[in-house]
């Protein structure tokens, strides 16, 4: 609990329409999209601006109050869950874009930015920002920034870290420092831009970014590929790699995914086969048309029983969003969905797709996969429900042995999620006690009262539910 003290000085900042401690206010604050993680904060807070932020910071630091930087709430690893209590840091207020400098090709944006809103500003001057998480349309820059979120185009145009140029960061004890900016080239010391992103708020609060843009495609091309043998799609995938086509798309559904998404979006896909690849190419359209053939023949010399191509953008539009509902889709079934999404190399896709439905027959869970197959990114999906307590221990179980799997592979616990609190206790799996160790020693460094968003990434415990209670 604040004290009265504490309250009237985050009032006097921010106003007291701003600040709220209420018992239904802390309830809608206290879980974000990843289920069984759960906890009360004392507040939530909305500031105008980084200057009310710095000041925020500098009482929560001298209190040691932790803070937890939130933004729509999307986080699939209890990453914007107040694990520990203290305030919870809202953006509404900081949502407007500052600039598109078509010059530089750059801009610049506060962090409560919707995402999809960004990118259709872009795309009326002709220019195109391509990270494109699933939650795109609901999801906000700055917690694409502290994720590091990925999305379908992740393949042939990579990630959100590949496209922040320059940051505004207010630190643990209140000090507000610039990373970057609109260069090209800038090795003036450590690289404090791409160590802050991804960094999950455990390092400092962002409050400004600026992001690279590209020039819009002039064309692009979706095909439909489908499968009736998991292991053919799988290594279709390295196939097309393997043969020097990056395309823009290159998305894996199994059957169970199929026809949660047929269901939901009800747009004709086939719910007859193993499993589809959906897979798309832009660029110049003598390129895109040469690449789409080879990539079409490449499928069925991989034993694809059916090639369709999108006749027209509404039809490849639909394709696309019913890709980005499969998790919508996937919810409707049971009442607990865990989604989760390790990572291989693309040349163990087939290994790994085989791993994962022999492990979840192994502990008798259903589990539906689908992902980014061209970055060797899946995400295993479990239907269960969070009150049949001994199905849950199988599903840990289940889990676990799928992220060993994935390091075993050469892969990791995980591609775009983020560690949070939910993949903590399996961080040792792919950076060992010695790379944890080094990790802390950085946190430690920038935040020594640990107020930036504690408990994440970091665990003492073993990977377990947290429910409610008074912080």
């Amino acid at each position: 609990m604040l004290s009265t003290a504490i309250k009237e000085k985050l009032i006097q900042i921010v106003g007291n329409q701003n600040f709220q401690d209420s018992k239904a206010s802390q309830l809608v604050y206290s879980f974000d999209a990843t289920p069984q993680f759960q906890t009360l904060p004392d507040a939530i807070v909305s500031p105008h601006n980084t200057g009310e932020i710095s000041e925020i910071v500098k009482i929560c630091n001298e209190y040691k109050i932790p803070i937890v930087p939130r933004g729509s709430g999307t986080n699939l690893s209890a990453g914007t869950t107040p694990v520990e209590g203290g305030i919870v840091l809202l953006f509404k207020h900081m949502n407007q874009i500052l600039e598109i400098d078509e010059e530089n090709l750059t801009i610049t944006t506060q962090p409560g930015v919707i995402t999809l809103d960004l990118m259709n500003r872009v795309e009326a001057k002709g220019l195109f920002y391509p990270p494109d998480p699933s939650s795109m349309k609901i999801s906000q820059i700055g917690g694409n920034i502290n994720e590091n979120s990925g999305g379908l185009r992740g393949l042939k145009y990579g990630v959100t870290r590949d496209y922040v140029m320059g940051l505004e960061i207010v630190m643990p004890n209140g000090d507000i420092i610039r990373t970057g900016g609109k260069l090209a080239k800038d090795v003036a010391g450590y690289d404090l831009t791409r160590l802050f992103v991804g960094s999950e708020g455990t390092l400092g609060i962002i409050t400004e970014a600026t992001l690279k843009l590209l020039p819009m495609p002039k064309a692009k091309k979706t095909i439909l590929a489908l499968y009736e043998d998991l292991d053919a799609a799988a290594q279709t995938v390295s196939k097309i790699i393997a043969n020097r086509i990056i395309p823009i798309t290159l998305e894996f559904l199994d059957q169970k995914t199929i026809q949660a998404v047929e269901d939901f979006a009800k747009i004709g896909l086939p719910t007859d086969v193993k499993a589809v690849l959906l897979i798309e190419q832009d660029g110049e359209p003598e390129t895109v048309e040469k690449d789409i053939e080879k990539i079409a023949e490449l499928c069925k010399q991989n034993h694809a029983v059916e090639v369709k191509i999108a006749a027209s953008e509404e039809e490849a539009d639909a394709l696309r969003t019913a890709r980005r509902s499969a998790l919508s889709a996937l919810a409707r079934l049971k009442p607990t969905t865990i989604l989760e999404d390790a990572t291989v190399p693309r040349s163990e896709i087939a290994k790994m797709v085989s791993a994962i439905n022999q492990i979840a027959e192994k502990y008798d869970v259903e589990i539906c996969t689908f992902g980014h197959a061209g970055d060797g990114n899946l995400h295993p999906t479990c239907l269960t429900d969070v009150r049949n307590e001994e199905e849950i221990e199988r599903v840990e179980k289940a889990f676990e042995e799928i992220f060993k799997k994935a390091v075993e592979l050469g892969g990791t616990i995980t591609g775009e999620h983020g560690v949070g609190a939910m993949k903590a206790p399996y961080l040792h799996l792919k950076l060992g006690e010695a790379g944890i160790a080094a990790m802390y020693g950085i946190k430690q460094a920038f935040d020594q009262n640990n107020i930036m968003n504690p408990g994440k990434i970091f665990t003492k415990s073993t990977r377990k539910r947290v429910v409610v209670s008074e912080s």
